[in-house]
């Protein structure tokens, strides 16, 4: 069986891999964070509009 320390060391690639893995995550959770503050802002715009509208 493989020991952690083994795995984690990717066979000598591990910066290249981890770090592949850490910009991916960061990347993802902007576009995840900025989504949701689009979303909200959105939302924000819409409920003003249709405040203003007339009935």
């Amino acid at each position: 069986m493989i020991s952690l320390r083994h795995f984690l060391a990717m066979g000598g690639y591990s910066f290249y891999v981890w770090s592949a893995y850490g910009i991916t995550f960061a990347i993802l959770s902007y576009y995840a964070f900025a989504s949701i503050r689009n979303y909200k802002r959105l939302q924000r715009r819409l409920k003003k509009l249709l405040a203003q509208q007339p009935q």
